[in-house]
């Protein structure tokens, strides 16, 4: 059963996941194991632990991207397994550590959510997407193959936020990115937390997780300690 919360005024709030002994296995490797967990809409929650403990695998399974081989996984309210993926993917928004564009250039990625959803390209909405990465309205007749790693993380980010989702999953996202790139992609990230998406990162970035405001830790596929930050 689904955990109900009320909340001290007497409203009810049902939460965006919750997991309940999940498990996750490949032939006789037990990747991820009794997963117990509760995150609320609006919440911002980062994932921490050891390389190969099992958080991008979580981070999957959220995203439908990895299907539980045990245990149940509800999303707002509902089993995850009764909802139609396309539908699912475009509430629970999926970002890779690598991006990956496609096209020539970077209209043609920012013109995917639109195409998607039948809608005509909005030039408008496109620009001001940019802009709030600090990138020109000029970047979108760039050709993706002449973009830097920063770059290329901030287009495909914004790709995933033109439309935006319910939950947005990151998977390392600013590995690799000098310290202005990260403060930008930080600062877009934290404006969307604000306006209530739900974000659930993974990071191995000790500033991230200093600043963490739900810190979780995946050790050997389990939840070892969940604590808030300062």
């Amino acid at each position: 059963m689904m955990m109900i919360i009320t909340h001290k005024g007497g409203g009810v709030l049902t939460p965006i996941f919750e997991l309940k002994q999940v498990g996750y296995k490949v032939d006789d490797q037990q990747i991820l194991q009794q997963i117990d967990l509760t995150i609320q809409p609006g919440e911002f929650v980062t994932l921490a632990g050891p390389s190969g403990s099992g958080k991008s695998t979580l981070l999957r399974v959220l995203a439908t991207l990895l299907t539980p081989t045990s245990g149940e996984l509800w999303y707002n309210g509902q089993a995850q397994a009764s909802y139609d993926k396309i539908t699912y993917r475009r509430e629970v928004s999926y970002c890779f550590q690598q991006p990956s564009l496609f096209g020539e250039t970077v209209r043609d990625n920012l013109a995917f959510p639109f195409d998607i959803r039948k809608q005509a390209f909005d030039d408008t909405k496109a620009t001001e997407a940019l802009e709030s990465v600090d990138l020109t309205a000029s970047m979108l007749t760039k050709a993706i193959t002449s973009l830097s790693g920063g770059e290329k993380q901030r287009v495909a980010l914004i790709r995933n936020l033109l439309f935006p989702p319910k939950v947005l999953l990151l998977d390392e996202i600013t590995t690799g990115l000098d310290g202005t790139t990260k403060a930008i992609v930080h600062r877009l990230i934290n404006t969307m937390n604000q306006r209530g998406i739900t974000v659930i990162s993974v990071t191995h970035d000790e500033g991230e997780i200093a600043a963490a405001s739900r810190l979780l830790q995946v050790v050997a596929g389990r939840l070892e300690v969940s604590a808030d930050a300062k």
